[in-house]
């Protein structure tokens, strides 16, 4: 079971101390989470302002920050329409990278997700395809570059513990169907964080837990960094 850990998210610096503006900050913070047990690192890249950017020198920056501290591990990005919403720009933006991530995220359920999959494989950076709901799933599943994604990233919204097993083996099911063997990460966000985490864990998907899904440990505590919320993980998936 891969773990990703998930270190900033679009949350605003201000949420907790390890949410910075500052690359170097946050990239000390993975590295910890890495130390603990996390085997890629998936990072939003922020500008001087702690805003997402798609923008080449923030992408750059960070993705150099996030590598010095983390040597040989994996590092992604987003790809997320509120860091650039006009479609055009962000595949520009793109098109313009220089420092190239190892993976990014592209959210089917958003405007030009195919366009910007496909930008992305051409400089061959792989392609972790966002599915949050049933309207994203049926774009994903009409798409020309469905079969070339490095994984699909099953993305639960903040719900109710006892939802969380029946959406996730529901959303697996059909993601299956699809395109049978596609590697699956499975995750939730804020309330629905550990009880996705389980799910994953019982099913023998890859899960991924850091600050942008939760500030909480498993407790619901406020986890001190990264690397507790890793920690906690790594916990549960020895317990089962």
């Amino acid at each position: 079971m891969l773990l990703q850990a998930c270190v900033n998210g679009a949350r605003d610096i201000a949420e907790h101390p390890w949410l910075s503006a500052d690359a170097t900050v946050v990239a000390a913070d993975a590295a910890r989470a890495v130390a603990a047990g996390a085997a890629e690192v998936h990072v939003h890249p922020k500008d001087a302002a702690g805003r997402d950017s798609l923008a080449p020198d923030d992408v750059a920056r960070w993705l150099r920050a996030v590598r010095e501290a983390c040597p040989d591990v994996p590092v992604g990005v987003t790809t997320g329409a509120w860091a650039e919403p006009d479609v055009a720009r962000r595949l520009a933006a793109i098109e313009a990278w220089e420092e190239l991530p190892d993976f990014a995220s592209v959210n089917w359920h958003e405007a030009g997700a195919d366009d910007v999959a496909a930008a992305l494989l051409r400089r061959g950076v792989g392609v972790e395809a966002g599915l949050w709901d049933a309207a994203g799933f049926e774009v994903w599943k009409r798409s020309p570059v469905r079969g070339k994604c490095l994984r699909v990233l099953i993305e639960l919204p903040d719900e109710a513990a006892e939802t969380v097993r029946d959406h996730a083996e529901g959303m697996v099911a059909h993601v299956e169907l699809e395109e049978p063997g596609v590697p699956i990460l499975l995750h939730g966000e804020e309330g629905s964080t550990w009880p996705a985490f389980d799910v994953a864990v019982q099913g023998g998907w890859d899960s991924r837990i850091g600050l942008e899904d939760t500030l909480l440990l498993p407790d619901g505590s406020t986890a001190p960094g990264n690397a507790a919320l890793v920690r906690a993980a790594v916990g549960r998936m020895r317990g089962v």
